[in-house]
């Protein structure tokens, strides 16, 4: 009978494996930084428009991983926002966005960069490459308007979010640029709105709802990075994202997104200590998450945004969306099960590699399992691939 000590030694294992080094992390940090500084500087052209560069996304919220292929880049969510001398009476989003653009091509040649700066819809994609090689994704922004700040503030009253985090959230939402928007190129007031900061404090108060309350009410700001708290919510959505990218690895347009995942599994997070309880509870309440309704999964800081539009939109309907989101959470399920059944380190190893890319330690497992390739169990889970068809009853922790 395998322990729940023996269950986390075995979780642990993978952890160590796809968690990125605290070093790839303060990298990131040098390279918005160095960034910032360079926005900031007397010559450029925005330094007037009180420029602040800050991080989103994953390495935002700490829970980044290690690439199935370890020689790709690493992905470095960014925002630039001009926080004074414009707005949406002033400038167009074209307007905005081509003046941080010159910004950072001049940045680009300044640190000797040779990709070319490579305009996407709502950002400018830089290439930087070192020791350790990052694509930086700067998505161009103002903060919002007092109306449009009131408007996410009542939105999110309304889920029942604790009034502080509410209040903080709202106070953060930006507006930002989109080409793909209809007043692209006039000067309009409707553009798009994200909140980056807003969700990241949306994501910490759900890690230690307690804590995060406390600090907002004394107005104070917790130093600690997110990415070095290592809580079992970080670490079961690391565990989640590297089996949705094996998964998926031989269909990638039509995974289920990360801030899916992260939403729907910090929704689920019930305080846990434990990481195998963490993990059990997360993978068995998510998919009751989803809504049967539009918004299928809003965004937690922007409850009129849906993070699952493209479940239904005509132009993805091809890829099947919610069907793959629905059958890779089956599978995890059980090989998350299996994983956990048993002390067979010869299994485990294989399974470890076969489901999640992950190459571990035979011996150094029976170790730390406290179990030896003599005496342990030979009988071993049957494991089971779902299928997309597959109409088997969730499976229970």
């Amino acid at each position: 009978m395998i322990t729940n000590e023996q269950k986390k030694v075995i979780i642990e294992n993978m952890i160590k494996l796809l968690e990125l080094p605290d070093s790839a992390y303060d990298k990131a940090r040098k390279r918005y930084e160095d960034l910032g500084e360079w926005f900031d500087r007397k010559e450029s052209a925005v330094s007037a428009n009180n420029p602040h560069i800050f991080p989103q996304g994953s390495f935002r919220l700490g829970t980044a991983i290690r690439p199935l292929d370890e020689s790709e880049e690493y992905d470095l969510d960014l925002a630039c926002k001009l926080r004074d001398g414009i707005d949406k009476d002033s400038h167009t989003q074209e307007s905005l966005k081509k003046v941080i653009g010159i910004e950072l091509e001049a940045y680009r040649k300044g640190r000797g960069i040779k990709k070319e700066l490579e305009p996407k819809h709502r950002c400018w994609r830089l290439e930087y490459q070192d020791d350790l090689s990052f694509h930086m994704d700067i998505v161009p922004c103002i903060p919002a308007d007092e109306v449009g700040r009131k408007t996410i503030l009542e939105s999110l009253r309304k889920t029942g979010l604790d009034d502080f985090v509410a209040g903080a959230a709202s106070q953060t939402t930006v507006s930002i640029t989109d080409d793909r928007h209809e007043g692209f190129t006039n000067i309009c007031s409707n553009w798009n709105i994200s909140n980056p900061e807003g969700y990241a404090k949306w994501f910490e108060y759900r890690m230690n709802p307690q804590q995060t309350r406390i600090l907002l009410e004394k107005a104070q700001v917790d130093d600690v990075p997110l990415f070095k708290k290592k809580t079992p919510l970080q670490r079961v959505i690391q565990l989640m994202k590297r089996h949705r990218d094996n998964w998926c690895k031989d269909n990638p347009d039509s995974k289920p997104i990360s801030i899916i995942i992260t939403t729907l599994a910090a929704r689920a997070y019930s305080g846990e200590i434990d990481i195998v309880a963490a993990l059990g509870n997360v993978l068995e309440k998510m998919g009751g998450l989803v809504n049967t309704a539009k918004p299928r999964v809003p965004n937690p800081v922007d409850p009129n945004e849906d993070f699952a539009d493209r479940w239904y939109r005509s132009d993805c309907l091809h890829l099947r969306l919610e069907e793959n989101f629905n059958a890779w959470l089956l599978q995890a399920k059980k090989d998350f099960q299996h994983l956990t059944s048993t002390t067979n380190t010869e299994f485990l190893c294989d399974q470890m590699n076969e489901k999640f890319s992950l190459r571990v330690n035979q011996s150094e497992l029976e170790k730390q399992l406290g179990v030896s390739a003599a005496t342990v169990n030979i009988i071993t889970p049957k494991t089971h691939t779902i299928d997309r068809q597959d109409s088997a009853r969730p499976w229970r922790w």
